[in-house]
C-alpha cells in the first residue's frame, strides 16, 4: 500500500497560505474543536438565514414583482433541483475538503442577498439571483455536515448534529425574529421586502470574514477514519500515518448506492414535507387562510423555528446520553403525525383560530420533527461510515441530492394540489397598495349599501349647502310637499287670504269674503272642504310660506332629495362617519375591483380545503419515516449500545497495544 501522510500547510507554504490551506495534520484539542464547530454551526444558521429570508415578505415579493403564485413555486421547485447537483458536486469535497466550499459559499451567498437580490426589479431577475444562492446552499448543505461528521466522534455524534441541524431551524427562527422587529403593521412601500435582504446579506458578509479567519478541518488521513470516542484520537492519529488516502477514496457512489442509504435519505426528505412547507409558505397560509397579519405570521414562525432549535439540540444531548438514536425517531414521527392531525382540525374551512392556538400547535409539532431528525442525522453518518468512513462526505451529497429532488417533486406537487393562492395573494398585493381595501372587506354589508345609493349619496356630499338647507327645514319640506294643493291656492288668490288674515276668529269673516274664498278652492262643498282643511292646518302651512324663499332654493333639487329620502338612515350615517374611508375605496380601479369579485370569493372558498390535501400529504410522508426507521444501524436499547461501545473500547486498547509496539521495534 502507499502510504500518503498530511502535512501542515503552514511548513510550505506563504504567510497567507491557511487563508486556502486549512488542513489539520493533528486532531485537535477540546478548545479549537468547538471553536470549528461552532464557527461551522454559524455559516450554516447564516446560509439558512440568507435562503430563507424572501419566508418573511414573500407577499411583498411577489406582489412587487409581479409574480403569481405559481411562478412563485415553480422557481422554489426549479432552485431546489439546482440545488440537487450541486449537492452531488459537494461530495467532492471527500477528495478536495469541506472548509474552502463553506467559506467561498458564505461569500458568493453574502454579495448576492446585499446587493443583487435586492437591486431586483422584475421577477426575472430575482429568481435567477435566488437560483445562485440556492446553488450555493446545496453545495453547504453537504459540506458543513460533513465538517460536524469529521470532528465529532460517534459518541457526541448526535449533539453535534443537533446543533448542525440547529442550522437551518435557527435560520429559520432569525428571519422570523429579524421580521417580527423589523416588518411594520402597516406597509406603505412596496419595496420594504428588500430592506429584510439588505440586513440578512450584512450578516452573511461578517460571519464570511470569521469563517476565513477561523474555520479548519482534517486532513484526509484523519478525517477518513471511524472514530467512536475521543480516546480513539490517539489510535487515529497513528492509522493516519500509513492510510492509504488514494485507495480509501475508490467507488464511493458504488458503495453507498445501498437500500440502507438511499431509501433513508428519501423516507427523511418526505418527513420534512412539512418543514420544507411551513418555511416556504407559513406566510401565505397565515395570511389567506388564517387572516393574520405579516407581522404575526413572523411571530408565528419565531415560535415554530424556536420550539424546533430547542428540540434539536436537546435531542441530541439525550440521544448521546443513552447512546441509541431509533426510539427518538419513533417518539417524534408519532408526535409530529399526532399533531399534524390537531393542526388540520383547527385551519379547517371556516375556522379562524386564535393565533396563540396555532402558534402552540406549530410549536409542538416542530419540537417532534427535531426529536426526530436530529438522532437521524447522526444515525445516517453512522450507517455510511460502517460503509466507509472515507465516503462521508458522498453519503451526505446523495441524502443532500435526494432531498432536493423530493422538495423539487413537491413543489410542483403543490401547484397542481394548491390552485387557489394566487388571487389571494394578489389580494393582499392590491391590499399593500390600496389599504382601503381592508376597509372594504370589514364592512361588506355596509359597503353594498353605500354602492346600491351611490348615486344619492354622491349627490349629497357633493352638495352640502342643499343638504343642510333640506335638513334644517325638513319639517316645512315635508310640510310642503304634503299641504302642496292648499299651498298653491294660497299662492294663487293671495290677496283674499290675506284680507281674510286680518280676522283672528273666522266666524267674523264677512260672508261675501268667506264665498269669495270658498270660490277660490273650488267652489261648492269642495271648496268648502278644502278651506276648513287649510283653517286646521294653517300652522304648518304658515310655517311653510314663511320660509319660502329658502324651500325655493331646493326646487332644483327635488328628484335627487325625493331619492335621498329613501335611503335608509343606517346607510346615510355610515357614509357620513366614514367618508373619508369610502372615498379611499372609490379610488380603487374598476379592473381591480372587478378582479377581486372575479376571484377571490372562489379561492377563499377553495383553498382551506386544498392546503389541508396537502398536509394530508405530509402526514403520510410522516408514516413512511417510521416504517423506515429499522433500516438505519444503531440499537434500539441504551443496555446493548453501551454494552457495543465497551467492546470498540477493548478493540481500539489492543490494537493501540500492538501499533505502540509496532513503533518501538
Amino acid at each position: 500500500m502507499t502510504a500518503t501522510t498530511a502535512e501542515p500547510t503552514s511548513r510550505q507554504r506563504g504567510a497567507f497560505s491557511w487563508l486556502i490551506h486549512r488542513e489539520l495534520d493533528s486532531y485537535p484539542n477540546t478548545g479549537p474543536r468547538v471553536l470549528y464547530l461552532a464557527i461551522t454551526v454559524l455559516a450554516t444558521i447564516t446560509l439558512y438565514y440568507e435562503a430563507y429570508v424572501a419566508g418573511s415578505v414573500s407577499t411583498l415579493i411577489l406582489s412587487n414583482l409581479h409574480m403569481s403564485f405559481t411562478f412563485y413555486v415553480a422557481t422554489v421547485a426549479v432552485g431546489n433541483g439546482i440545488g440537487a447537483f450541486t449537492s452531488l458536486f459537494a461530495g467532492l469535497s471527500d477528495r478536495y475538503g469541506r472548509a474552502n466550499l463553506t467559506v467561498f459559499g458564505l461569500l458568493v451567498a453574502g454579495v448576492f442577498t446585499v446587493w443583487l437580490l435586492p437591486a431586483s426589479t422584475n421577477r426575472w431577475e430575482y429568481t435567477i439571483f435566488a437560483f445562485i444562492v440556492g446553488a450555493v446552499e446545496g453545495v453547504v448543505l453537504v459540506s458543513t455536515p460533513a465538517l460536524i461528521r469529521d470532528l465529532s466522534p460517534q459518541t457526541g455524534r448526535a449533539t453535534a448534529m443537533g446543533f448542525w441541524t440547529s442550522g437551518p431551524v435557527l435560520g429559520s427562527l432569525v428571519v422570523a425574529i429579524v421580521g417580527s422587529i423589523t416588518v411594520p403593521a402597516v406597509i406603505t412601500n412596496p419595496r420594504f421586502w428588500t430592506h429584510e435582504y439588505y440586513i440578512g446579506g450584512v450578516v452573511g458578509l461578517v460571519v464570511f470574514v470569521i469563517a476565513l479567519v477561523g474555520l479548519r478541518e482534517l486532513s484526509p488521513g484523519l478525517r477518513d477514519q471511524l472514530m467512536v470516542s475521543m480516546r480513539d484520537r490517539v489510535l487515529v492519529e497513528m492509522r493516519a500515518k500509513g492510510l492509504d488516502i488514494e485507495a480509501a477514496m475508490k467507488n464511493h457512489w458504488r458503495q453507498l448506492m445501498k437500500p440502507d442509504v438511499i431509501i433513508s435519505a428519501f423516507a427523511v426528505s418526505i418527513m420534512l414535507l412539512i418543514y420544507y412547507a411551513l418555511v416556504g409558505f407559513l406566510t401565505i397560509f397565515a395570511l389567506t387562510i388564517l387572516g393574520f397579519s405579516l407581522k404575526e405570521a413572523n411571530n408565528l414562525g419565531y415560535w415554530c423555528w424556536a420550539f424546533n432549535a430547542g428540540a434539536v439540540i436537546l435531542i441530541g444531548m439525550t440521544s448521546d446520553r443513552f447512546r441509541v438514536r431509533k426510539p427518538f425517531m419513533i417518539i417524534g414521527g408519532v408526535g409530529a403525525a399526532v399533531m399534524i392531525v390537531l393542526f388540520l382540525m383547527q385551519s379547517k374551512t371556516g375556522a379562524h383560530p386564535s393565533f396563540g392556538l396555532i402558534a402552540g400547535y406549530l410549536a409542538i409539532l416542530l419540537f417532534f420533527l427535531g426529536v426526530a431528525y436530529t438522532p437521524w442525522m447522526a444515525s445516517f453518518t453512522e450507517t455510511v461510515e460502517a460503509r466507509n468512513p472515507a465516503a462521508v462526505a458522498a453519503g451526505l451529497a446523495i441524502w443532500g441530492w435526494i432531498i432536493r429532488i423530493v422538495v423539487f417533486a413537491s413543489s410542483l406537487i403543490i401547484l397542481v394540489v394548491i390552485t387557489s393562492v394566487t388571487p389571494l395573494v394578489n389580494y393582499l398585493g392590491y391590499v399593500a397598495t390600496y389599504p382601503s381595501l381592508t376597509f372594504a372587506a370589514a364592512h361588506p354589508t355596509q359597503m353594498a349599501g353605500v354602492e346600491k345609493y351611490a348615486p344619492e349619496l354622491t349627490f349629497a356630499a357633493s352638495h352640502p349647502s342643499i343638504i343642510a338647507t333640506a335638513e334644517k327645514y325638513s319639517t316645512q319640506l315635508a310640510n310642503a310637499q304634503k299641504f302642496a294643493p292648499e299651498i298653491a291656492i294660497i299662492s294663487a288668490h293671495a290677496a283674499d287670504f290675506a284680507q281674510a288674515a286680518k280676522y283672528t276668529n273666522p266666524a267674523t269673516i264677512p260672508p261675501a269674503l268667506l264665498g269669495k274664498l270658498i270660490a277660490d278652492a273650488g267652489g261648492g262643498a269642495a271648496g268648502q272642504a278644502e278651506l276648513a282643511k287649510i283653517s286646521a292646518n294653517e300652522a304648518a302651512i304658515t310655517g311653510v310660506i314663511a320660509v319660502a324663499p329658502q324651500l325655493q332654493t331646493l326646487t332644483p333639487y327635488a328628484a335627487q332629495l325625493t331619492a335621498l329620502s329613501k335611503v335608509p338612515p343606517s346607510v346615510i350615517s355610515f357614509a357620513k362617519a366614514n367618508a373619508t374611508q369610502i372615498a379611499a375605496v372609490s379610488k380603487v380601479p374598476k379592473s381591480v375591483d372587478a378582479y377581486i369579485a372575479a376571484n377571490v370569493p372562489q379561492a377563499a372558498a377553495k383553498s382551506p380545503a386544498q392546503w389541508q390535501h396537502w398536509y394530508w400529504v405530509c402526514f403520510g410522508g410522516i408514516i413512511f419515516f417510521l416504517l423506515s426507521v429499522p433500516l438505519l444501524r444503531g440499537r434500539w436499547s441504551p443496555r446493548a449500545a453501551k454494552r457495543d461501545e465497551e467492546e470498540h473500547e477493548a478493540l481500539v486498547q489492543a490494537e493501540l497495544a500492538k501499533l505502540q509496539g509496532a513503533s518501538t521495534t
